[in-house]
């Protein structure tokens, strides 16, 4: 697919899914099929951050992929339980986090992502990339170190050691990496920034490595946040166009 400045469909903010809820060899998937041709041979996997497939903003940003020109698969690997959307804004809520966590290990939800790559083998499709954010991150990573995909793309990611991660990254994987990051992260602060330059940056990591920084926004601006602030605008509408032009480049 080639590069075009203005070949970017934009993100939407508002609106109502137009994917497909399926299970694919067993997992539950939110599924968007780009209208006329594309290659078949090709899936972008999404892989959400805690809120999940349910919530309405990861559905869209799916759609919107699709609407790019890819095939595009969103995995519920917390099986029907994300983070409720209210819990983490609403300290009465009485949600445990850690709990939740605990729950839905590694150990749990990596083999979901396999089963559903493996599926997808089968129907044909032999590249992948992968674009996570915030939990989806760290799958991202292991897809990358694991050689699955072809091109990988992270949004304010967490789970993720540093700088142990990035150095595996320059060392082991093969896919070039974008980061879409941002000014207040607690999960990827500007000192994790900062070592991913430092790690992969300067032309060090040859495959290809760039860094999208949004100003004044916060961990979670590329999937939702406060569409009447600018700089949150900007940068949720920012991080999906490089992401774009990121699977234009190399996918």
């Amino acid at each position: 697919m080639s590069l075009c400045q203005d070949c970017v469909k934009g993100v939407r903010h508002e609106g109502t899914p137009s994917g497909e809820f399926k299970k694919i060899n067993g997992v539950d998937c939110y599924v968007a099929t780009p209208e006329g041709d594309y290659a078949k041979d090709k899936a972008l996997l999404y892989l959400p951050d805690a809120f999940g497939m349910q919530l309405v903003n990861n559905q869209l940003l799916t759609d919107d992929f699709a609407i790019n020109g890819y095939k595009t698969v969103m995995i519920d690997y917390f099986s029907g339980d994300p983070v409720p959307t209210d819990a983490l804004d609403n300290p009465n809520s009485g949600f445990n986090i850690v709990e939740w966590i605990g729950k839905h290990s590694q150990e749990v939800t990596r083999p979901l992502v396999d089963k559903v790559i493996s599926a997808l083998k089968e129907e044909g499709v032999t590249q992948f990339a992968a674009t996570g954010y915030c939990f989806g991150g760290r799958y991202c990573f292991d897809l990358a170190f694991d050689h699955v995909i072809k091109a990988t793309v992270v949004a304010h990611p967490s789970l993720l050691k540093i700088p142990d991660d990035l150095e595996k990254y320059a060392s082991t994987a093969k896919a070039p990496l974008l980061i879409n990051s941002c000014t207040v992260d607690q999960q990827f602060p500007l000192e994790a920034q900062a070592a991913a330059d430092k790690v992969l940056g300067d032309g060090k990591f040859a495959p290809g490595y760039k860094r999208e920084y949004f100003d004044g926004c916060t961990h979670g601006f590329a999937v939702r946040g406060d569409m009447s602030n600018p700089q949150v605008k900007a940068g949720k509408e920012g991080s999906f166009k490089a992401t774009v032009e990121w699977l234009q480049k190399y996918f």
